[in-house]
């Protein structure tokens, strides 16, 4: 079975890790005086949190560091009998490394329930000898005052386009892939700063051909081209209704997206468009407006036409006050 690119290109430093440069300047201080707090990571999916806890675990420990690094996901099990059972029996025991201390990473901490969590904040204040904490979040504020008050916090960001191309093209050359600059600004554009998704769109794109462009990667990801989805709302805009309706009708039956498929990426196409703020503004409520009565279980089709009959709509109108 061919390896998952995502964990056979996982970075084994900190001096490896993408796009957090000011994080890992700090991680690196704890290394070089072999100790550390608990700590806190928090940010959006495939930015670096697992990653740099590794690589953070590898450079304090050395070669035997999974002995003193122990992962669990909180989303697995989530409960108080978590914290008072695995979490705490690990936390008790003697660190087996010179530095004095183990870590324990939790990942997707924001899943605890409270109870959890505050049997949590004892235990980290009771063991903090033989062990150190890493928490790991998508939002820090689902984490209760007191655990984020005992953590120094790091919040990554979503990654740039620069670091996720370089990186890309890192992985495209040790694998013997060719890939364009449209493909590239097609993965960064779908992956929205995460670069695990990024790279996973990179491996599947490379499973069809191992000539990566534009079209390969759309077609892998199963989603819309930007620039079809940009014309059909300029379409609906300047006043074709009809004519945006087809392209719409194609884009759904080529492609079999989903409604919310289609709506999210007009979301996010809307903020590039060459268009007026308070039209931009106009087209963005109804379109919010519209994916709640998609979630609600409104008939996709229906809703999609009303959204752009509203675009042609706001188009017209627009067009008139600036007579």
């Amino acid at each position: 079975m061919e390896d998952v690119w995502v964990e056979k290109y996982r970075p084994k430093s900190l001096d490896e890790v993408v796009g957090q440069k000011e994080i890992v300047e700090r991680l690196k201080s704890y290394v070089k005086s072999k100790s550390m707090p608990h700590l806190l990571f928090a940010g959006p999916a495939g930015t670096g949190k697992t990653t740099c806890a590794i690589a953070l675990a590898r450079e304090l420990f050395g070669e035997n560091w999974r002995m003193s690094f122990h992962e669990l996901n909180a989303s697995d099990e989530r409960g108080i009998n978590i914290v008072r059972t695995k979490i705490k029996e690990y936390a008790r025991t003697a660190a087996p490394n010179d530095v004095g201390f183990k870590i324990i990473f939790l990942d997707e901490a924001d899943a605890l329930t409270p109870d959890a969590q505050a049997a949590l904040r004892r235990t980290m204040e009771m063991y903090s000898k033989t062990c150190r904490f890493i928490l790991s979040c998508n939002y820090s504020s689902k984490i209760i005052e007191p655990i984020q008050s005992r953590c120094a916090v790091f919040r990554f960001a979503p990654l740039k386009p620069d670091d996720i191309k370089e990186r890309l093209r890192y992985i495209a050359n040790n694998e013997g892939k060719k890939i364009d600059e449209k493909a590239l600004d097609a993965i960064v554009f779908i992956s929205s700063g995460d670069m695990r998704r990024a790279i996973n769109i990179l491996q599947m794109s490379a499973a069809i051909s191992d000539e990566i462009t534009e079209d390969t990667v759309y077609k892998a990801t199963g989603l819309a081209k930007r620039e079809d989805v940009e014309k059909i709302i300029t379409t609906a805009i300047n006043g074709d209704f009809l004519g945006a309706r087809k392209m719409l009708q194609k884009l759904l039956v080529e492609f079999g997206l989903s409604g919310e498929d289609i709506i999210r990426q007009m979301h996010r196409t809307i903020y590039e468009l060459p268009i007026d703020d308070r039209l931009r503004v106009e087209l963005l409520d109804k379109t919010g407006e519209i994916e709640f009565r998609m979630v609600e279980g409104a008939n996709e089709r229906i809703q999609l036409d009303a959204l752009l009959a509203y675009f042609a709509l706001a188009g017209e109108k627009m067009r008139k006050s600036n007579q």
